[in-house]
């Protein structure tokens, strides 16, 4: 965990350092991809370095071009911790100079979610997970830094409740009701955490496995789970079941609702399929 919270503060310093002038290009899948992505997955390995020569760890890094190999049962049946790094989530708002983006980096242990920290550099918030309990961090790194335990989350909705999605959701369903709203953020790290923290009702995402690792451990401590919309089935731990191989590995196969229990059914009522 000291690792963990060294790094992110380090690379919350890089993120600050290039956001005037990012660099910004496109990748082949018309992603975007920063000076700071590079500097920030250059530094998780310089800090992970002692855990990663041992043969029971791997980094899975959205800039690590070797990451569709990783998505394989019989090289992970041998690794029994999986760490997956985010070096900006949020790029594009990053890449604009705005300031909900977010530095992500999970652990998994047994391919279950266990320990996690996700930092908004510029809003100054921390969010992390210690494998027992979760904490939102507020001033974080500062000298007046507040720290507060996350608690479990069930606010009833009510018209003043917020539901987080991406820009994907209206590809597949329309949002049926005004009773409360939905925001896009453009970045997964602010819909989990934020959700989290009870600033949201819950959030909808498709993602990378990279995009929610930090997030998850956070948000089932909270009492959130991800759940298919189709059926509600949990991803409680790394299946490769669940996420596609090509073109694009490590990307969820479904569409994710998170929430509480009781919510999950609330929010699924409002969305009707196109």
């Amino acid at each position: 965990m000291d690792k963990m919270l060294t790094f992110i503060r380090e690379a919350g310093g890089i993120a600050l350092k290039y956001m005037s002038e990012s660099g910004p290009a496109l990748k082949s899948d018309q992603s975007v991809i920063t000076e700071a992505d590079h500097a920030i997955s250059r530094l998780c390995r310089r800090s992970l370095d002692t855990f990663l020569k041992d043969p029971a760890h791997v980094l899975i890094d959205e800039e690590d071009p070797r990451i569709g190999e990783y998505l394989d049962d019989s090289f992970l049946a041998k690794k029994k911790f999986i760490w997956a790094l985010d070096p900006i989530d949020g790029t594009r708002l990053y890449a604009n100079r705005m300031p909900l983006f977010g530095i992500s980096l999970g652990l998994m242990k047994d391919r279950q979610p266990w320990l996690g920290v996700v930092y908004f550099p510029v809003l100054h918030e921390l969010f992390f997970c210690d494998g027992a309990h979760s904490y939102y961090v507020r001033n974080a790194f500062g000298a007046d830094e507040k720290r507060t335990l996350l608690v479990p989350v069930d606010e009833p909705i009510s018209a003043k409740s917020l539901f987080f999605c991406n820009d994907t959701f209206f590809d597949k369903y329309r949002w049926n009701d005004k009773d409360f709203h939905v925001m896009i953020a453009a970045c997964a790290v602010v819909n989990l955490c934020w959700s989290a923290l009870g600033r949201g009702c819950g959030c909808f995402l498709r993602c990378h496995i990279w995009d929610f690792a930090g997030s998850w451990p956070i948000i089932r401590s909270v009492g959130y789970d991800l759940r298919t919309v189709k059926g509600g089935k949990v991803l409680d731990k790394v299946d490769t079941a669940f996420f596609t191989k090509t073109p694009k590995p490590w990307q969820m196969k479904e569409f994710y609702l998170i929430s509480s229990q009781r919510n999950y059914s609330v929010i699924k009522s409002k969305m009707d399929l196109l």
